[in-house]
């Protein structure tokens, strides 16, 4: 399970977009939003760097 932190996201459009850049990385993904705590759980066999890069690319870099 991947987890990060998303200072940037706080309503449901930007949860929408952080799904959507989540599943260009994995179609198949489990990703878990809670927009409250700003946190993303994702369950993916997929490199923790492609979804850092696909979720900076769509306006959402996780803190470090």
């Amino acid at each position: 399970m991947l987890e990060f932190t998303l200072p940037d996201m706080s309503c449901g459009h930007c949860a929408s977009k952080v799904a959507m850049a989540c599943r260009q990385v994995d179609p198949c993904s489990q990703v878990d939003i809670d927009v409250g705590a700003r946190t993303l759980k994702i369950a993916s066999p997929e490199s923790r760097q492609d979804f850092v890069d696909a979720l900076a690319e769509a306006g959402y870099p996780p803190s470090a």
